[in-house]
């Protein structure tokens, strides 16, 4: 289902490409302040620069960072990391109706360049679960502009970071900056109180050594997620239930009425 020509000279590249400018703009000054963060943790800005091009995720290297620098044990860093992206996982299935049956090369190269607001982006452009051509112009002209948006004031802020005094306290703005755009991913009663749940999960485990409050919250935050889509999906049946008294098997209703077999 790939397009005839170019993704880059679609319409629907460019429009993909326009639709990401407004958040581009937060991201880029996400990224600018976690490569300041990063720039200043004492790491080698080599090193530095390779994770922001290989990880590209922001939350994630924000989150171990400090455990690099503080010289945690490697599966506590592989665990925090994980934890913090367990959303993804989330997201693949939202994605897997869309890219079911692409070749695996290139659902590994949309993978990478997947994230939290081309993905909100994309199912608001294409509601409805299925294959398209133009679906994939699409999402190229959004993650090229995010790739951008990050990358280049992520690793300006790991270059440039010496020149940022340290009673700034950039870590704690990068904090804030990544407070922002959750908050603007919140769009719904869900979302809001498994952000809820996270926050006071990560509150009451601040004790935990290793910052594993962090492993508490996300795990938190997605069961609160499973548990309301689990009473959302059941609802529907159960007020089918309980309504079921006034309807015989024949799917009359209580006055008499027929209804529609669907």
């Amino acid at each position: 289902m790939a397009p005839a020509r170019p993704a880059w000279r679609h319409a629907e590249f460019r429009r993909g490409f326009i639709e990401m400018v407004p958040t581009a703009l937060g991201i880029g000054a996400w990224g600018l302040i976690t490569g300041v963060a990063m720039g200043k943790s004492g790491l080698p800005p080599a090193l530095m620069v390779l994770m922001s091009l290989v990880v590209f995720a922001g939350s994630a290297q924000l989150a171990v960072l400090p455990l690099m620098a503080s010289g945690a044990p490697v599966w506590v860093v592989w665990a925090t990391a994980a934890c913090v992206n367990l959303r993804f996982v989330i997201f693949s299935a939202v994605w897997r109706p869309y890219i079911v049956h692409l070749p695996f090369q290139q659902r590994v190269r949309m993978a990478y360049f997947t994230a939290d607001l081309n993905t909100a982006l994309f199912t608001r452009r294409f509601p409805e679960p299925r294959p398209a051509p133009e679906q994939w112009p699409y999402f190229w002209g959004g993650a090229t502009l995010n790739w951008f948006a990050w990358q280049a004031p992520s690793i300006a802020g790991i270059l440039l970071a010496d020149l940022v005094p340290v009673h700034w306290d950039v870590g704690f703005a990068g904090a804030l900056a990544l407070f922002g755009i959750a908050l603007s991913l919140l769009d719904d009663r869900a979302t809001a109180v498994a952000a809820a749940v996270a926050g006071c999960a990560a509150v009451a485990a601040y004790a935990l050594p290793l910052r594993l409050n962090i492993v508490v919250a996300v795990a938190a935050a997605v069961a609160m997620g499973v548990l309301i889509e689990h009473t959302r999906r059941g609802g529907p049946n159960a007020a089918k239930t309980a309504n079921g008294g006034g309807d015989d098997a024949g799917g009359n209703d209580g006055d008499g009425g027929t209804r529609s077999p669907a």
